[in-house]
């Protein structure tokens, strides 16, 4: 497979936390060989592991991907700090990070925080899970 982009950071982050991948795994609840598998580059995490990898780094998936070369999480971009991000329940997460991750999508009249739109969000979100099922 050779060694990725993904690879590269996750040994990178890694090395500049101080941990070794003996305490990382046991963190993550995976074995050490399985950790250093994500960081040679011959296996790769599920969306999962991947989602708990960034948590334990504090930088986003986009991050970890290549996608940006950002390692702040897309919450902190937006403005929504780590205590308020972590309160949020797994579903609006999950929709805030829809949100922030859309290029094109615009607000007419932009909330001054986004948390306080978050109810409209999950609404629009819903409607287009809907849509995107019926596409199948």
């Amino acid at each position: 497979m050779g060694e990725d982009i993904l690879a590269r950071r996750l040994r990178a982050l890694r090395e500049e936390h101080g941990y070794l991948q003996k305490f990382v795994a046991d963190k993550l609840g995976i074995k050490s060989n399985t950790l250093s598998g994500y960081e040679n580059g011959t296996r790769s995490p599920d969306p999962s592991m991947l989602s708990d990898l960034a948590d334990l780094y504090n930088v986003s998936i986009d991050y970890l991907l290549g996608r940006t070369d950002n390692k702040e999480a897309l919450h902190k971009q937006a403005g929504i700090s780590d205590d308020d991000y972590n309160n949020l329940s797994a579903y609006q997460k999950e929709v805030i990070d829809f949100f922030l991750t859309r290029e094109n999508l615009f607000f007419k009249n932009q909330p001054e925080n986004l948390l306080d739109a978050l109810e409209q969000f999950e609404v629009y979100y819903e409607v287009w899970k809907k849509q995107q099922e019926n596409k199948k």
